[in-house]
């Protein structure tokens, strides 16, 4: 986690007891637009490749977990807490959840998906599949960066 990220996490629970669970990341492909979903609240969940936990020798996504979500300049802009997670082959996605990514229609995040995750698997030798198992997580947003502190 870089600094920013770390200072935000501190100030936001200065008063408080902290979870002991938190990642820094930003959303794959667009981070900006997909950050700004997330504050709009237009997006609330989010879904990876499941091979690549198993491949990075990763822990899965738990309820317990929350994240700071930042920019493209790796800058803090939310924090989130994943609320629920499940394992679902990406051909069994239901619409309500692709809808619940903000990013559209059912079509257009097959689509955008199949474009990501194509994209992401190639770089490290595996290919994408219709029925390949995604880790789909549910998210409330907890908080937005004050960018003007």
């Amino acid at each position: 986690m870089n600094l920013a990220a770390q200072t935000y996490w501190d100030e936001f629970w200065r008063n408080d007891e902290k979870p002991a669970s938190v990642n820094a990341w930003m959303f794959g492909g667009l981070p900006d637009e997909l950050a700004q979903l997330v504050i709009d609240g237009k997006k609330t969940a989010t879904c990876s490749s499941y091979a690549l936990y198993e491949l990075e020798n990763e822990p899965l996504p738990t309820t317990d977990d929350y994240s700071i979500i930042l920019n493209k300049d790796e800058q803090p802009v939310a924090i989130i807490k994943t609320v629920e997670v499940s394992l679902v082959p990406m051909n069994k996605v239901t619409e309500e959840f692709a809808i619940s990514e903000g990013e559209g229609s059912y079509e257009d995040w097959k689509l955008a998906h199949v474009r990501f995750f194509t994209g992401e698997l190639q770089p490290v030798g595996l290919k994408f599949s219709e029925d390949m198992l995604l880790v789909c997580e549910r998210f409330i947003l907890i908080d937005v960066q004050d960018n003007n502190k």
